[in-house]
């Protein structure tokens, strides 16, 4: 038996990262995945992989989020938890960001997860109830520098996980956030920066001395997303190696 099976979930940047994580595990424990990107060969590709349906969709327009839950009633008839995982990241300094990516970043990153809750929670609540689970961020519960727009974003998610948690209690929706710290993915290094620099700066930030992986976000958010998390909701739940437990003077 698998945690998720005959639940339909509904998954966000899915085609690669967390998002691919999160679709292979929710995959092997039994759901019904369905998985959303603008990145149409690689998500494609996975969900043939994994036995999933693939649909096209940009988190921050709204008419991308119906026609994606379309899709999803017409393969499995139903919905029964979504994961608002699709994120973008940009690094510059607050005041040098000009107001067009600070813009972009807010429409992806937290309109995106608001059209999310607005468009699936109804369907969730039409198959009897179900999980959200919303992709905040380390930096959505502190500062960090050169990523303000990002950091706002992110604050934003942890205030309408709980609001949501608290408007949807009474249909059956629980409502939480996963708050990941440093993570190897795509995202967290576009530059291209050398692995070994980074592993050097990880072994100095992070308590437990590395990055952390995916897969391991990825168990946070199945655990949120089933029975083994049923008297949770409300809550933001850091996974970053114990960064943001403080700082160590030696």
């Amino acid at each position: 038996m698998g945690k998720l099976d005959g639940r339909v979930v509904l998954i966000t940047g899915a085609a690669r990262g967390q998002g691919e994580q999160e679709a292979r595990l929710f995959a092997s424990e039994g759901a019904k995945v369905v998985l959303a990107d603008v990145l149409d060969d690689q998500g494609e590709a996975l969900a043939k992989e994994i036995g999933g349906l693939y649909v096209h969709l940009d988190v921050s327009q709204e008419e991308g989020w119906t026609a994606a839950v379309a899709a999803a009633k017409e393969a499995h008839g139903r919905i029964d938890g979504l994961v608002n995982n699709a994120g973008i990241l940009r690094f510059n300094e607050l005041v040098s960001t000009p107001l067009e990516e600070f813009q972009q970043i807010v429409q992806v990153n937290q309109v995106g997860v608001f059209l999310g809750i607005k468009t699936v929670a109804p369907e969730i609540e039409s198959a009897g109830g179900g999980t959200i689970v919303n992709t905040a961020s380390y930096t959505g519960l502190t500062g960090m520098s050169f990523v303000g727009a990002y950091a706002a974003t992110k604050h934003a998610i942890v205030g309408l996980t709980r609001v949501a948690a608290l408007e949807l209690a009474g249909k059956k929706i629980r409502v939480n956030a996963v708050c990941p710290g440093a993570v190897d993915t795509p995202m967290s290094n576009p530059g291209g920066a050398d692995p070994e620099a980074l592993d050097e700066l990880y072994q100095k930030l992070v308590p437990l001395g590395r990055v952390g992986q995916p897969v391991e976000v990825a168990r946070l958010a199945l655990f949120l997303s089933c029975e083994d998390s049923s008297y949770i909701t409300g809550q933001p739940f850091v996974i970053d190696g114990g960064w943001l437990a403080g700082v160590s003077v030696l």
